[in-house]
């Protein structure tokens, strides 16, 4: 059922709020992205479940690798995992390709698993796209202003912490997330 409501969510916010902007407010700087409503309607629905309910705010990038992405949305500061809603159905077949600057969905081998967390790309991260061969990572949106500040990111030095690696040593933390109207 909640799949459903969650499906109808996704179709109804994509008549309404077509091409919503998302302003992110890090430590290092802002960035906008763009959502593609029309070609990733539940993936955008569930991204803005947490812009809405404010659950972004206080999270870390937690993993940067120069020359292929910046990810984020999943823990904080403390490398403390966040709380996340059910995991969608990967949209990833929607015909958007991961791109440089291009906003997708991270996920576990299990392509319907995205929750939170999502990445930019650094790169034209063609392996990451779907095909009929292999599921691919949802694209949904696209950094159409403040690339330089996610580019400032991958300046950052990195370190492992616990099982994770590639974590920006001095902590990136989002402070603010706003829907631009």
């Amino acid at each position: 059922m909640s799949r459903l409501i969650l499906i109808m969510c996704a179709l109804f916010s994509a008549s309404v709020f077509a091409n919503t902007k998302v302003l992110f407010k890090t430590t290092l700087g802002n960035f906008t992205i763009q959502l593609d409503e029309a070609h990733a309607p539940i993936t955008s629905a569930n991204f803005l479940r947490y812009v809405n309910d404010g659950s972004y705010k206080g999270t870390i990038f937690h993993r940067v690798i120069p020359g292929f992405m910046a990810q984020g949305g999943g823990f904080d500061k403390n490398m403390q995992q966040q709380q996340s809603y059910a995991a969608i159905k990967n949209e990833a077949s929607n015909g958007l390709k991961n791109k440089v600057a291009s906003v997708a969905m991270a996920r576990t081998n299990d392509p319907d698993s995205a929750t939170r967390q999502f990445f930019i790309n650094y790169a034209d991260n063609d392996f990451l796209d779907y095909s009929s061969s292999k599921p691919g990572y949802a694209v949904f949106g696209q950094v159409i202003d403040g690339y330089d500040v996610v580019q400032k990111m991958a300046n950052i030095p990195t370190k492992t912490s616990g099982f994770m690696k590639d974590v920006p040593a001095t902590p990136i933390i989002v402070t603010d997330v706003t829907i631009q109207k």
